[in-house]
């Protein structure tokens, strides 16, 4: 295509040079001597200079053991240091970074190592024997196991090796690559809850992550002298991009890692770090609410809390605004797409129950709902906060629009540009959108999805079971919590029996653990014979109350 202009030299920089790795190195040559990484818990702290130092010897181990572009480098971490140099590390040798959910369970972990085929995993030590048990489960064989973070009083599994051992002696000097980044290129792989034990894994590349970065910037705003703490684990898209290591090393300033929320604490380093932005969930919200409550502390560094992963209620933002800050922001997206409608603080307490009203460079737009096919993009249903449809977003900044080696998702998730959210919703004259349900049956506990399907299968592998339905129940703490209702192939089946069974499960992760139980005559079905989830929904609350559902 020919231009007024000759293009070469804007096409040529833009899709080489315009990286997320560029920025963090401008960072590195402009502010060497100012904080990147604070760490509360071990006391220590790395300045950009001395930060890039660390990911150069990183780097370099890497390519010892023969880690090439586009190799997977897993990482199972805890919020940690070890983390931010994983981050980094493996994009400045053009490998990529698997993100993984430390919380998984051996069984899960042993699915995601044999569908990503990582050549190095490093992780921490507080999931030592979850590792060791996927790596005799696991087909796939990975080069390096790396044990990380406060490994102090650890022993090192055989065939392991320390983070600290494995980059002694190396180099500190930029490494040498054989090939020129590009802006298309995956950089970035995280996982996302499915309908089967195997997480879905998202790419991103590049250029995904520089706009992801600008996207927070602009939204707070971000600036190099602002501090951040995001009370949700990293490996989230909503804790990595969210004030987590991408727009933070990206715009230059400050991150303070907690490796698990604990308010008090979060309290106390608001003060002591002169802490700008924090990043949780709203029951991340609601704890540290309590603990201000009833022990006040200096919160006036605070410029703003951001939460996701649910709409917060009128009546919970303005407790908020009171105990916490003035500036209450909520972002509503996907792994797949970050956040793409935001409530800022003037939006909110009024517009408290939305999610608000489209972001900057993208679109959201709640459409038809047919049972056979999905509706068009310009189907979209009245705006009278009403009629339901489904919640679809554009967002071609943010998202490769796919998933990895699995066609089948991508085709049901993505359609003409549009992701196809799966949950439900309204919308009002403004454009705002506000969340109703889902239309797969999901569950949100303490912001995790989770997919009744998959507890289910865990569930009948009991010998003593016959059949059983999950749904979730309402739960101040964790926003839901998972109910299962249980049919005995043997009388003898109690709930001690159940819960017991969840907790030794190695295909279910602790957060995804009932923690209700009945045991039934009947599950309710169609003609069909599938599952009704929405009947068990409707009744589990009162279930809760009446003690049919008890905890496990």
């Amino acid at each position: 295509m020919s231009r007024t202009y000759d293009d070469s030299m804007f096409i040529d920089t833009f899709e080489h040079e315009y990286t997320w790795l560029n920025g963090f190195m401008r960072n590195v040559r402009r502010f060497s001597a100012k904080n990147a990484i604070i760490d509360p818990e071990t006391n220590r702290s790395w300045t950009y200079g001395s930060m890039n130092k660390e990911v150069n010897r990183f780097a370099h181990a890497l390519q010892k053991d023969g880690v090439k572009k586009d190799d997977i480098v897993m990482a199972a971490l805890r919020n940690s240091p070890a983390f931010a140099m994983s981050y980094v590390a493996p994009r400045k040798i053009g490998a990529i970074l698997l993100a993984a959910n430390f919380n998984l369970a051996s069984g899960e972990m042993a699915l995601l190592i044999d569908h990503n085929k990582p050549k190095i995993i490093i992780y921490s030590a507080n999931i030592k024997n979850v590792i060791l048990e996927a790596e005799k489960k696991c087909s796939h064989k990975p080069e390096r196991f790396i044990l990380a973070d406060n490994i102090e009083n650890e022993a090192i599994p055989e065939g392991h090796v320390s983070y600290e051992d494995y980059i002694e002696g190396m180099s500190e000097d930029e490494p040498q690559i054989n090939f020129r980044p590009h802006i298309y290129d995956e950089v970035l792989r995280l996982c996302t809850s499915g309908t089967t034990a195997l997480p879905k894994s998202v790419p991103l590349n590049d250029i995904n992550e520089v706009l992801s970065a600008h996207d927070v910037i602009m939204h707070y705003p971000l600036n190099p002298n602002d501090a951040c703490l995001n009370m949700t684990p990293w490996f989230h898209r909503g804790g990595c991009h969210c004030g987590g290591p991408c727009p933070s090393f990206y715009v230059g300033c400050a991150v303070v890692v907690m490796r698990a929320f604990q308010p008090k604490n979060t309290l106390d380093w608001v003060s002591k770090y002169s802490i700008t932005f924090l990043m949780g969930a709203p029951a991340n919200l609601e704890m540290l609410s309590r603990a201000q409550e009833r022990t006040p502390k200096d919160l006036s560094s605070l410029k703003g809390i951001i939460t996701m992963g649910a709409p917060l209620s009128k009546v919970d933002c303005i407790r908020y605004i009171n105990t916490l800050t003035p500036n209450i922001f909520n972002g509503y997206g996907t792994t797949e797409t970050f956040w793409n409608s935001f409530l800022r603080p003037y939006n909110l307490p009024e517009g408290a129950g939305s999610v608000g009203g489209s972001c900057i460079d993208d679109e959201v737009r709640v459409v038809q709902i047919y049972d056979d096919k999905k509706a068009e993009p310009d189907e979209m249903i009245p705006h009278d906060s009403l009629t339901e449809g489904e919640i679809i977003i554009r967002s071609p900044e943010k998202t490769t629009y796919s998933y990895y080696n699995n066609d089948e998702m991508t085709k049901e998730k993505f359609y003409r540009g549009w992701m196809y959210t799966g949950d439900t919703g309204t919308w009002d004259d403004k454009w705002f959108v506000t969340v109703r349900g889902r239309k797969d049956d999901m569950m949100v506990v303490s912001g995790e999805n989770i997919y009744p399907t998959q507890i289910e299968e865990a569930i009948n592998e009991h010998p003593k079971v016959k059949d059983c339905i999950v749904t979730a129940v309402p739960d101040k703490i964790r926003g839901q919590a998972v109910a299962a209702y249980v049919i005995a192939e043997d009388s003898s089946l109690t709930v001690e029996d159940l819960s017991a069974f969840c907790a030794k499960s190695p295909m279910m992760s602790k957060y995804k653990r009932p923690r209700y139980f009945a045991i039934i005559d009947e599950i309710p079905r169609t003609a069909t014979g599938k599952k009704m989830h929405y009947m068990m929904k409707k009744r589990a609350e009162g279930d809760v109350l009446s003690g049919i559902l008890v905890k496990g």
